[in-house]
């Protein structure tokens, strides 16, 4: 018992001596002898864990497995390209595959050796790009420190830091994570507030104050006015900013308001149409609505309808969009990369979607994320491509003729 006990106060020693010299055991693990467990390097795998002896590290195997940083844990094994992705670097004990997925693209990997290249993730407002995506793995975002800001969205740029106003300015809001400090110029504004005088103040000015007669000028009350008129336009200056900001703000509301009333009105208008198409009924007891009829009497005014078709892609019923998508594919790869010239990719962007599984839905969905990405405008390119198949499909009514 006696022994165990010096045992015990031995390695708290050690342990005490070692960190009092700066020595202190990075890897958190120690020996049952109280010795520090060492890390193996980059290059190198675990072996055999710490326990009664030190940490056994073994190197890995060139093009088979890898360990890029100082661990305690065993070497990785190699990630695989993904088909038809070709290969940037290959795998050395040091560091892991790099496959170039194109841009915006890095490769994704669990557990397995198999890999598949995914979108970058993109830095929202007020966070900044701590690492770039690219053959490392995905972007890393920060969220951006005092002093600092971001207000965009971005693949690549860090958090910038905050503007100052000069001398000649005044600060009407102070920087935040996802804006800049907000300046007005201020010529009148005063540099120093007004300071109340003190008792001290007060005595040191009738010492100094001079002797009746002596001929040096004292300040009227009238004088030393001017200070609070300089506050007073500076107050003015600061009231008429918020008033405007409430007057824009007040514009902003009744602009929205307005515009939802429009839209309620259009859409009872609709309503109304769909109501009066209903009421349609034949003696054979066939009933057809107002979209049947319009589908059924097609007319030139009808096919500039569906060219200036403002409904979104993205809001299409799935089984509409896939029915796109088989279509295309029936063309074969000449046929989509047609339509993605059309829409207005650049060839490298449509050869980066040929390297995946499902170039026609990457297509697509990529489109269908963008700003103005509406049934007009595919139609427009289906026409350039010569695809009226697809146009068919695009505009055909989701209800057709039903009977009574």
């Amino acid at each position: 018992m006696k022994g165990a006990m010096a045992a015990l106060q031995l390695c708290l020693c050690i342990l005490a001596v070692k960190v009092a010299f700066g020595k202190v055991c990075t890897s958190e693990q120690f020996t049952k002898t109280g010795e520090c467990c060492s890390m193996c390097t980059a290059g190198t795998g675990l072996a055999s864990s710490c326990d009664q002896e030190d940490t056994k590290c073994q190197p890995c195997q060139d093009g088979v497995s890898f360990s890029d940083s100082e661990s305690l844990s065993a070497c990785r094994l190699c990630a695989r390209c993904p088909a038809g992705i070709p290969e940037l670097a290959r795998c050395t004990p040091t560091q892991d595959t790099h496959c170039d997925c194109g841009e915006h693209f890095y490769l994704w990997r669990d557990n397995s050796t198999g890999g598949l290249c995914a979108p970058c993730t993109m830095c929202g407002y007020g966070s900044g790009v701590f690492q770039v995506c690219g053959p490392l793995g995905n972007t890393i975002c920060e969220r951006c420190k005092p002093g600092t800001y971001s207000k965009e969205k971005s693949y690549r740029k860090p958090c910038v830091p905050c503007s100052r106003c000069t001398d000649d300015e005044v600060e009407i809001r102070p920087c935040q994570p996802d804006s800049d400090t907000v300046c007005m110029a201020g010529s009148d504004v005063p540099r120093e507030y007004p300071r109340w005088p003190t008792v001290n103040d007060n005595e040191t000015e009738n010492r100094s104050s001079p002797t009746p007669g002596s001929g040096s000028p004292r300040l009227t009350p009238q004088d030393q006015g001017g200070n609070n008129n300089n506050i007073l336009v500076y107050v003015s200056v600061l009231a008429a900013v918020v008033l405007g900001l409430l007057l824009y703000v007040a514009y902003k509301c009744w602009k929205s308001c307005q515009q939802k009333q429009a839209l309620v009105k259009a859409r009872v208008g609709e309503l109304n149409n769909v109501g009066e198409g209903e009421k349609l009924h034949s003696d054979s007891g066939v009933f057809l609505d107002s979209h049947s009829l319009q589908e059924s009497q097609p007319s030139k005014g009808s096919k500039r309808d569906s060219k200036q078709d403002t409904r979104l892609y993205v809001n299409l019923p799935p089984h509409r969009q896939e029915e796109v998508e088989g279509l295309l594919a029936e063309g074969g790869s000449r046929s989509w990369r047609q339509l993605a010239g059309a829409l207005g990719y650049e060839q490298d962007r449509v050869d980066v979607f040929g390297r995946g599984q499902d170039p026609i839905h990457t297509l697509l969905t990529d489109w269908a994320q963008q700003e103005g990405s509406t049934l007009g405008l595919l139609c427009s390119a289906l026409a350039r491509i010569e695809r009226p198949d697809i146009i068919s499909a695009l505009t055909a009514p989701s209800q057709g003729v039903s009977v009574v």
